[in-house]
């Protein structure tokens, strides 16, 4: 078993209290990503779970042990960096048992190991080159093979893909995300890139300084945001946030503009100041005068598949509309917006949601 959990962690460095009490429970087998701004500690928290930084207080069970007090080498786990930190002398396969040739293990059982990691990662062809003669994906998939030969209870990433190229990890990311389905391990995986974490995760962990802001699968997350910061760092692009009031009749009114029917669980107190959320994809465009929103557009993103509109609505406030195919309005024309009722969410003047359950 290689559940993880966290008990009321702290970290603190000098006076700057990073880590404020976390709890968290890692299930045996789970894909879970960190994410958040640079800044929240999601880093941090890696390495406090690792053992390469100490806890300030609280504890960390690692397959129902505490590990608190254990040196990262005796956690069972293993870590990939944002650097590759490959020895430029060593071939592939040197580089990837060489913490079991450090650690004593017979060459037989190091060669069977490596030649086992070098087939799951495609790497086979490549075990006698120098990391000088590889791709940056491929580099990266050696630094992986490095910890897959540990046979740890758990894998932790930490911002992996950040030093490469977009197509790259595309790439990157299917080939992570098959990794795990073939080695069935816990994996934890830090990135401030939430198109990672919507992609990748069993579970997503949103941090913001040094608190857990929600935790839940992908879908729970874009569909149920606790509050406006995870409403608007889950999705991409990320959900429109405009003013709003309750009215008595269960109807929502957008400041400068007309009234929409949220869902009746989000529709507050009459009166309440709030702001009402709709994502680019759940707008539709119509005629200004039958849309309780209207604007002048912007600019027109032509992307083939899908066009991005902005549209001034006043008030220094822009909307991004998600139009599927090709959407043929220019900029300066007059577009109505027609937000769909059952798909908007409300927040009070807090920022809080009215419907996160």
């Amino acid at each position: 078993m290689s559940a993880i959990k966290l008990s009321g962690v702290h970290k603190i460095f000098g006076d700057v209290h990073v880590i404020k009490g976390i709890d968290l429970d890692i299930l045996d087998r789970e894909f879970v990503v960190f994410v958040g701004p640079s800044g929240c500690g999601k880093s941090t928290l890696l390495r406090l779970i690792s053992g390469l930084e100490d806890v300030s207080d609280g504890t960390i069970e690692i397959g129902g042990r505490d590990v608190t007090p254990l040196a990262a080498s005796d956690r069972g786990l293993a870590m990939v960096f944002q650097s590759y930190a490959l020895y430029p002398h060593m071939t592939v396969g040197e580089n990837m048992g060489f913490g079991l040739k450090m650690a004593g293990t017979p060459k037989t059982e190091i060669d069977r190991q490596v030649s086992e990691a070098a087939e799951v990662l495609k790497l086979t062809d490549f075990l006698d080159r120098k990391p000088k003669a590889l791709s940056g994906g491929q580099r990266q998939r050696v630094a992986i093979g490095r910890a897959i030969v540990r046979e740890p209870q758990g894998f932790l990433f930490d911002e992996p893909l950040s030093n490469l190229d977009a197509a790259l990890r595309v790439q990157m990311r299917i080939e992570i995300a098959r990794l795990h389905q073939d080695l069935q391990a816990t994996m934890i995986y830090v990135t401030h890139d939430q198109v990672e974490a919507m992609t990748l995760a069993d579970k997503i962990v949103v941090l913001q300084g040094g608190v857990i802001e929600q935790v839940g699968s992908p879908l729970e997350l874009y569909h149920h945001p606790r509050n406006l910061f995870v409403a608007q760092f889950i999705g991409s692009p990320k959900m429109n946030v405009v003013e709003a009031a309750a009215e008595g009749d269960g109807e929502i009114r957008v400041a400068g503009h007309g009234r929409v029917r949220p869902p009746a669980e989000a529709a507050g107190t009459a009166g309440a100041p709030g702001h009402l959320g709709i994502r680019p994809e759940h707008i539709d465009l119509s005629d200004p005068s039958d849309a309780p929103i209207a604007g002048s557009v912007l600019v027109t993103e032509h992307l083939g598949s899908d066009t991005f509109l902005y549209v001034d609505i006043g008030g220094d406030r822009v909307v991004t509309v998600r139009s599927v195919g090709e959407a043929g309005y220019r900029a300066g024309e007059n577009v109505g917006l027609n937000p769909r009722p059952d798909l908007c969410h409300v927040f009070d003047q807090q920022g809080v949601s009215l419907r996160a359950g």
